[in-house]
């Protein structure tokens, strides 16, 4: 897998996650997408999804510990919706987004051509894959260092209640397991005076309604009718 990562890359994205990997072949692994596996399977390499397992339960252990300390009068109800939105695919893929891992990706030809370098669900993977290589090369205490260390703002935003949970992301990631295709939105209705509208908006998925919101902005229905789909979807 060696030719198809430059050192200076490799050097520039461990720079930026404060890391020199002893085994960099689990960073060089971490940056595998299944699309470039798949298309050189006579190659015999390996893609990141196993990594990405892993680093699922390390961050999640990371986070749970975290704020099981830090938040030592809350109940269990509580961290757990803290929990739930800090290892989320938006705030993984944001997270992502910062460090620009896109730029150090592996990708397949067709995920290429489809924007699948800036793609958050491949983002959000791609940063447990990270987080599962830094486990196996540096141990749970460098990684739970990082990940306090970069998702202490996110903790405290959702605690402060000031994170808007990015339902629109949310309801498109669970869409894009099963199908290429996005939900579509659509504005049924307006009321009111200018100065005072309530927009109505309807998220479809072939020609199917999933949902329906309403907000005083046509992007806070927006999110009304996301987070509606996926409480029905839920059911």
């Amino acid at each position: 897998m060696k030719e198809y990562f430059s050192k200076e890359k490799l050097k520039e994205l461990e720079n930026k996650l404060n890391i020199n990997f002893e085994d960099q072949n689990l960073l060089r692994r971490a940056l595998t997408h299944k699309s470039f596996a798949n298309e050189n399977s006579d190659l015999n390499i390996k893609d990141n999804e196993r990594l990405e397992f892993l680093g699922d339960s390390v961050l999640s252990l990371s986070i749970s510990t975290y704020i099981f300390k830090k938040f030592d009068d809350y109940k269990e109800g509580k961290l757990a919706k803290i929990r739930s939105v800090i290892v989320s695919a938006p705030v993984l893929a944001e997270k992502a987004g910062e460090l620009n891992l896109g730029k150090y990706l592996l990708l397949g030809k067709g995920e290429e051509l489809s924007g699948g370098r800036n793609r958050d669900s491949i983002l959000a993977d791609t940063m447990e894959a990270i987080l599962g290589a830094m486990y196996l090369d540096k141990g749970f205490d460098f990684a739970f260092d990082f990940i306090i260390n970069n998702f202490r703002s996110f903790i405290f935003e959702v605690d402060n209640g000031n994170y808007i949970q990015d339902y629109k992301t949310m309801l498109q990631e669970v869409i894009q397991k099963n199908s290429n295709n996005r939900p579509d939105y659509e504005v049924v209705k307006e009321k009111g005076p200018d100065h005072n509208k309530e927009f109505y908006v309807a998220v479809n998925f072939e020609e199917k309604e999933l949902g329906f919101g309403k907000g005083k902005s046509k992007k806070e229905a927006e999110q009304k009718a996301a987070q509606h789909a996926l409480k029905q979807l839920d059911n």
